[in-house]
C-alpha cells in the first residue's frame, strides 16, 4: 500500500460558483472522486462493491475552506486514515486540497461506514475491505475509533 495517496485535478467551469471560484461543494466532490479511486486502484472498484452488496456511508463530512481555487487551476487531493473501530464497522478519512502553489486549500473530515445495500444497515467490513483500508496512508493524529455509548 502507499506511504502517500493523491491525484491531480484542474478545476472545470461546472466546479465554479457565481463568484467564479471554486463552490463549496465541488471540494467534497474531489475528496469522494479520490476515495473511489483509491478502493478501484487497490482492489475494490464500485462494480465489486456491487456485487457485494455494499458501499460507504458517509455519517459526517466537515469541510474547511482556507484559499480561493480558481478555474482551471490545478488541484492535489491527498488522502489519510484518521481512524477504523475495533469492531471493524466505522472509519475516518482526512483530504487536504494543495493549489498547485503547494498552498492548503482546503481539509475535508470524513466519518463512515460500509452499509449492507440489501438489509440498508452498517456492517461489520469484509476482511479484505479491512486489510485495504489498514493499509491507507495514516494521518499524523491517527487514532482508533471508540464505540458510540
Amino acid at each position: 500500500m502507499p506511504t502517500a495517496y493523491k491525484h491531480t485535478f484542474e478545476i472545470r467551469w461546472a466546479d465554479l460558483d457565481p463568484n467564479a471560484h471554486m463552490r463549496h461543494s465541488a471540494y467534497l466532490d474531489y475528496g469522494a472522486q479520490l476515495r473511489i479511486a483509491y478502493f478501484s486502484e487497490y482492489g475494490y472498484p464500485i462494480d465489486r462493491m456491487q456485487r457485494e452488496n455494499l458501499g460507504p456511508l458517509l455519517f459526517t463530512e466537515k469541510a474547511s475552506y482556507l484559499r480561493e481555487i480558481r478555474p482551471n487551476e490545478l488541484i492535489t487531493v491527498d488522502l489519510a486514515l484518521t481512524g477504523l473501530s475495533e469492531n471493524r464497522k466505522h472509519w475516518g478519512i482526512r483530504h487536504q486540497i494543495f493549489k498547485s502553489s503547494g498552498e492548503l486549500a482546503g481539509n475535508i473530515d470524513c466519518r463512515g461506514a460500509w452499509l449492507d445495500l440489501l438489509k440498508r444497515k452498517v456492517i461489520v467490513m469484509p476482511d479484505a475491505l479491512y486489510q485495504l483500508m489498514r493499509g491507507m496512508p495514516r494521518s499524523d493524529d491517527y487514532m482508533t475509533i471508540l464505540p458510540r455509548s
